[in-house]
């Protein structure tokens, strides 16, 4: 039984952890051959008060630049 375990500095909505929750159980099913139904998955937030890296709380980091993802149009 494949248990995948999550940690998230941050939120995210339910709807982003459903997806999250879906794709992962997905790829379990096509890259291992597990059951769908043995996928466990649990996500633990964490505020970003309460996660450090490098030495700093994520909280007293400053924002990284916000980056447009570009989509191809079809027929180009």
């Amino acid at each position: 039984m494949p248990f995948i375990a999550i940690e998230l500095a941050g939120t995210a909505t339910r709807e982003q952890k459903a997806a999250i929750v879906a794709d992962i159980t997905r790829s379990m099913v096509e890259r291992l051959g597990k059951p769908a139904g043995s996928v466990q998955v649990v996500i633990n937030e964490h505020t970003t008060e309460n996660y450090g890296s490098a030495g700093i709380l994520i909280a007293d980091r400053a924002a990284p630049p916000t980056q447009e993802v570009a989509h191809a149009k079809s027929g180009q």
